[in-house]
This record gives C-alpha cells, structure tokens and sequence, in this order.
C-alpha cells in the first residue's frame, strides 16, 4: 500500500520509539540493521525526517545518532504519513484520481469509503509510542528476518 521508502520510515520510527531517548541515541547502522533496509537509503529517509518539522532528532560525533524526544513519540501514524507525503494512499482515491468525490466517484469509491475511514480512524488512534509498546510481544516483528 505504501512506497518502500514510507515503509522503511515507519519501520525506523517504531524501532526509534522503543528503543531511543536523548540519553540513548542509536546509529545508522543498527538502525538499518533492525529494520532490514539498506544502510544508504535509511540515511537518506531518516535525513528527510529530521528536517522541518523535525520528527526525528539526530546528534553528530562520537557519542551522536538518532532519538525521538517523548513528545515524537506521541505522533499519530497518519500524521507521519503527513509527513512523508504519502497521506492520499490513505486519505484519497484508492485508484490514485484527483477528480474522484461524491459527487464524480471512481468505480471503487463507494466500496472504498468505508474501509479508508476505519483505516483513517486506525492510524489517527496508533502513535509511535503504542506501536514501539507493542513491540513487546515476540509475536510482533518490524522486520522479514526471523531470528
């Protein structure tokens, strides 16, 4: 439903959530690691969420790496997809057409209502920091390696 680059983003922002703090900073690589991305293209998407709106906080140097501050944590999903721009896969057209409403509706859209509104509702209600609690149940993965 959402693009690699969203995908790997959430990843990280989950795995950040569990186990940063502005004491505890993690690395590229061990985040790339956990979350089974490539190390370049990770840097590449944690570089974007530490711009702005600054979602995610980063320290260079030795002792440097990245951390979401307890108020990031509190983020919703949806507003990280917001964030990511990838928001319409949730909130518009399921067929991706701008002149899809009520009024004009796409072949899917009546059918579709429906589950984007329960998936709206899911993300608005699911924040980093319940996701990241989650996390605690071995049954519940952020990666496809099975260790």
């Amino acid at each position: 439903m959402f693009s690699k680059s969203a995908e790997y983003a959430l990843r990280a922002l989950i795995y950040l959530a569990q186990k940063s703090s502005e004491e505890h900073k993690i690395g590229i690589g061990e985040i790339s690691e956990a979350i089974d991305s490539p190390k370049s293209f990770t840097a590449k998407i944690l570089q974007k969420l530490t711009q702005g709106d600054n979602l995610i906080s980063s320290i260079t140097g030795p002792s440097g790496g990245f951390y979401l501050s307890p108020e990031a944590k509190k983020v919703s999903m949806l507003n990280v997809l917001a964030l990511l721009e990838t928001d319409q896969k949730v909130t518009g057209c399921i067929l991706g057409l701008e002149e899809c409403s009520e009024v004009n509706p796409c072949p899917l859209h009546e059918e579709y209502a429906g589950i984007r509104n329960q998936l709206t509702n899911l993300l608005k209600k699911k924040t980093l920091e319940n996701l990241a609690k989650e996390m605690k149940d071995p049954k519940v993965v952020i990666t496809n390696i099975r260790k």
